[in-house]
């Protein structure tokens, strides 16, 4: 048992009532525009803007792996662009998402939501584009939200099913 409510659906349309934080992972290069992105960029034009500017810019800010950028899209919902992935292509140094980068977003994100009261929505996020394994993932969102009582749920839009295998070791 995790504590992550897993639903089909879209995560840029999420369920539930209060502020809710929809997360995803960018990559370090400044590119945005495939997959989940694209979906993020259909409902508000802010986060691609936000995090275009912020990589623009990036020369004595805090863009980079591990990194995150928050961006109001409504009253009560916020946009988390995390930095989880190093270039876009997989290559000799393997797979781009960088599991040690989503984690440092992930505890950013927990103080975020903390502040906010605010429950977490996302697809499988470093699981898609960036070649990452959700049971790498899982346990990160685990430990840096669930145990600390942030509700989170994952959408899954691509009919994998509404529940995960079970990860290694449960």
């Amino acid at each position: 048992m995790t504590g992550i409510t897993y639903v089909r659906g879209d995560a840029t349309s999420p369920h539930g009532k209060g502020v809710k934080l929809i997360a995803h992972v960018c990559n370090d290069l400044g590119g945005w525009g495939k997959g989940f992105v694209v979906s993020v960029s259909r409902r508000w034009p802010e986060p691609e803007a936000a995090y275009r500017r912020w990589h623009r810019d990036r020369a004595g800010h805090d863009f980079g792996l591990g990194a995150v950028q928050f961006v109001r899209v409504d009253r009560h919902l916020w946009v988390a662009n995390m930095v989880g992935q190093r270039g876009i292509r997989t290559g000799s140094k393997g797979v781009p998402v960088r599991y040690e980068a989503i984690d440092t977003a992930l505890g950013t994100l927990a103080d975020k939501a903390r502040e906010l009261g605010a429950s977490v929505h996302m697809p499988r996020i470093g699981c898609g584009l960036a070649g990452g394994t959700w049971s790498r993932v899982e346990p990160l969102i685990t430990a840096r939200l669930v145990d600390r009582g942030i509700p989170v749920t994952v959408y899954d839009y691509d009919g994998r099913g509404a529940n995960p295998p079970a990860a290694e070791g449960s």
